[in-house]
């Protein structure tokens, strides 16, 4: 049995808490930590047999039976507390993005392989069903030489400009999901990124540096153009496509739905809005890729998402920011 500790109680440390608890096998919770620590966290974590809550996440590293955790803190002490994790000899999951800054996931990636843990990062949609099928029918040769891939990602509501202010930018916080889905399809490196990108959502994003809306075009060193398209507000609901385009055919996902029932009348034909947001859409794939972190610690073998697969995005989005404030397309090399 595998004991984790989990580094951040936020929505995502919680996400986590519950996945492992409910529908992972071979894992157990020993202790989950937070700078704020509430009676209502306590009560949740008792609620669900996490026996230790901490406010000093230091208290879950030291703690010798503990095999593994998982950094659910605040994106900027992420590559920190990962350091520090693997120096503590403990297998490390590390929410995305691990940085900002390549040179700080860089030297996580040192810390880890000097360890000799296990890490890997929560781009969780590669577990996602939908976005699976497309990839087996890829690597199946049912669709051929890719040719263009699509992806789309439109939140259900802008969030709050507090968390606007710290996170990043929409390339990183947003974004950063769909570059790793391009690549992860594709099979592929980013070779160049065009970003065009508009505030049309919300003005205070705005005068807070970020934009709400920006589509994007990428080449890749396999031939293939990847085109994503991100908003910070679909009024109908969470947006999550994607197509593969290529020589043989195609193939392409449409969004999860409470269910598939179609009203047909004569007002019109009526479905399903798409689930509201990452919660209800993607909870089967937080498990699973927590699944798969656990088997690669039990038997030994390479995690699914590694520490490169950390930093390509990383420096795709610097690649974008770079294009969207010069107006141009960015190189990769330009960044790498």
């Amino acid at each position: 049995m595998i004991k984790v500790g989990i580094i951040g109680a936020g929505r995502i440390g919680r996400v986590h808490s519950e996945s492992i608890t409910k529908y992972v096998k071979g894992a157990e919770i020993k202790a989950i930590s937070d700078v704020r620590i509430t009676e209502e966290l306590e009560s949740w974590a008792k609620a669900i047999g996490i026996p230790h809550v901490y406010q000093d996440y230091k208290q879950i590293l030291q703690d010798p039976e503990i095999d593994a955790v998982l950094v659910c803190s605040s994106t900027n002490t992420h590559a920190q507390i990962s350091i520090e994790a693997a120096q503590a000899g403990k297998h490390v999951f590390c929410e995305k993005p691990v940085d900002a800054d390549p040179s700080k996931i860089r030297q996580v990636l040192t810390a880890v392989e000097q360890a000799g843990v296990k890490f890997q990062v929560g781009f969780n949609r590669r577990f996602d069903h939908n976005f699976k099928a497309i990839k087996d029918r890829i690597v199946a040769g049912d669709i051929g030489d890719p040719h263009i891939i699509r992806v789309t990602s439109r939140d259900p509501d802008a969030p709050p400009i507090e968390y606007v202010k710290v996170s990043g930018g929409m390339f990183f916080d947003m974004t950063i999901h769909d570059f790793d889905m391009i690549r992860y399809l594709s099979g592929s490196e980013v070779t160049e990124v065009f970003a065009a990108g508009a505030v049309l959502v919300n003005p205070e994003i705005g005068k807070a540096g970020d934009i709400d809306t920006a589509v994007i075009t990428l080449k890749l060193a396999n031939g293939t153009i990847g085109v994503i398209d991100n908003s910070r507000k679909a009024v109908y609901g969470y947006d999550q496509r994607a197509e593969v385009f290529g020589s043989k055919g195609a193939v392409q996902t449409s969004n999860d739905a409470n269910s598939t029932a179609i009203y047909s009348c004569e007002a019109g034909v009526i479905a399903e809005k798409p689930k509201y947001f990452f919660l209800e859409r993607y909870m089967q794939s937080f498990s699973d890729e927590m699944a798969c972190f656990v088997d690669s610690i039990v038997n030994d073998k390479p995690t699914l998402v590694n520490g490169n697969d950390g930093l390509q995005p990383v420096f795709i989005a610097l690649a974008a920011k770079k294009s969207l404030d010069e107006r141009r397309p960015v190189q990769l090399s330009e960044i790498v």
